[in-house]
């Protein structure tokens, strides 16, 4: 089972903010959208680049390097060039601090 990684201090991390980080492996980019944290893969589908230099846009970032836009809640592709989702990751807050997870390599089987 993988476990929760902090991503930081809630009270640091305002509405607008993003942060990606290594969590099991994999580039996460949490976005904290009117005061909700919600974490994607942070690469595009399109072409792989990292999302985390283009803006925010509400809930959608949009890719720097083609304009293709994705949500932050769902991870749905939103706008071409992409056209796949990115993964979404589960996000808490435990004690202020905003973790984030990586869960799709658990052992489903308990």
């Amino acid at each position: 089972m993988s476990d929760w990684v902090d991503v930081g201090l809630l009270a640091d991390f305002p509405p607008g903010s993003v942060k990606s980080l290594d969590v099991d492996g994999t580039q996460v980019a949490v976005f904290n959208v009117d005061g909700a944290c919600h974490a994607i893969e942070d690469c595009c589908t399109h072409d792989g680049g990292i999302l985390t230099g283009g803006a925010l846009e509400g809930d959608e970032v949009i890719c720097p390097r083609h304009g293709a836009r994705f949500c932050v809640r769902t991870g749905r592709a939103l706008s071409p060039p992409a056209y796949e989702d990115v993964a979404v990751f589960p996000v808490r807050i435990e004690g202020g601090v905003i973790q984030v997870r990586d869960p799709r390599w658990d052992d489903e089987g308990g």
